[in-house]
C-alpha cells in the first residue's frame, strides 16, 4: 500500500472514531450550538427593532439579514472550541501515546479530527442557518455561484479555525484549559462587525473589530448572500484563512511530533 492510499484509510478511520465520539457524547455539541443560537434570538426578538434603527434599516427584518452572515460564522467559532477540548481529552487520556506505537500514518490522527470539526462546524451552520430562516432571513438576490461560493468561504473559514483549535487542545494541559484558551474564537465574532456596523463603533475600537479574520469574513459572506458591496474583503478573508491554516498545521504537527515526556 502507497503512502499516499495509508494516509487516506487511517484519516478516514480517525475521522469515524471522532465522529462516533460526537454522536455518543452530543451534549459538548449541543451546548456549544446553543450559544449563536441565543444570541439570534436574543438579538433579533429583544433588540431587533432598535438595532434595525440604528443600521438604517426599517423594522427587525432588516436587521435579521443583517445580523444572520455574522451569526454563521459565529457558529463556526463556537463549534472549534469543541475540538480543542476533544484534542486535549485525547493528549490527556493517553491515546495519542498509544497510537504513537501502532503502525498507523501520524498525520491521520490529526487529520482525522480536522476533517470531523469541518464536518461538524457545516452541520452546525446548516441548523443555525435554518433557524434563521424560520425567524425571517431570505436571501432571493443570490445566484447559484454566490451560494457556491458562500458555502466554500464557510468551510475555508472552519478549516483555518479547526487547526487553530487543534493546535490549542494540543498545547492545553487538560480539557478544562483547552476550553478556555479557545474562548477568543467565541469572543472575536462580538467584537467584529457582526452585529454592528465598524463605522459606527468608536474610532478607538474601530481597528480592534476590522483588524480580525471574522470581520472581512463576514463582509464577504454578507455581500455574497445579500448583494452588499464586498471590496477588498474577500482577499482579506482567503489571506486570514491561509495564513491560520498553515499557522494551526505547524503549530500542532510541531507540538504532536514533539516526544512526549
Amino acid at each position: 500500500m502507497s503512502s499516499f492510499s495509508l494516509a487516506v484509510r487511517d484519516s478516514s478511520t480517525m475521522l469515524r472514531r471522532n465522529l462516533l465520539h460526537a454522536r455518543r457524547y452530543p451534549s459538548l455539541t449541543l451546548n456549544l450550538l446553543l450559544t449563536p443560537i441565543m444570541l439570534l434570538l436574543l438579538f433579533v426578538y429583544i433588540f431587533g427593532d432598535t438595532m434595525s434603527a440604528g443600521i438604517g434599516g426599517g423594522d427587525r427584518s432588516a436587521y435579521i439579514a443583517y445580523i444572520v452572515p455574522g451569526i454563521l460564522l459565529m457558529t463556526i467559532g463556537s463549534t472549534v472550541v469543541g475540538t480543542a477540548v476533544s484534542v486535549s481529552g485525547d493528549m490527556t487520556e493517553g491515546i495519542i501515546a498509544r497510537f504513537r506505537t501502532m503502525a498507523i500514518h501520524r498525520g491521520s490522527v490529526l487529520f482525522g479530527h480536522v476533517a470531523g470539526s469541518v464536518l461538524q462546524a457545516i452541520i452546525s451552520v446548516v441548523l443555525v442557518g435554518a433557524v434563521g430562516v424560520a425567524m425571517g432571513f431570505r436571501s432571493t438576490d443570490a445566484t447559484f455561484l454566490e451560494w457556491l461560493a458562500a458555502f466554500g468561504l464557510l468551510a475555508l473559514v472552519a478549516l483555518a479555525f479547526t487547526w487553530i483549535a487543534v493546535g490549542m487542545g494540543m498545547g492545553s494541559p487538560n480539557a478544562e484549559a483547552a476550553s478556555n484558551n479557545a474562548m477568543p474564537l467565541i469572543l472575536l465574532p462580538l467584537i467584529s462587525s457582526a452585529f454592528t456596523p465598524v463605522d459606527s463603533m468608536p474610532g478607538w475600537f474601530q481597528p480592534i473589530a476590522e483588524y480580525q479574520p471574522f470581520t472581512p469574513a463576514i463582509e464577504t459572506l454578507r455581500g455574497l448572500l445579500l448583494g452588499t458591496e464586498i471590496g477588498n474583503n474577500w482577499w482579506i478573508t482567503i489571506a486570514w484563512c491561509l495564513g491560520l491554516t498553515v499557522l494551526g498545521y505547524r503549530w500542532s504537527k510541531a507540538q504532536f511530533d514533539r516526544d512526549p515526556k
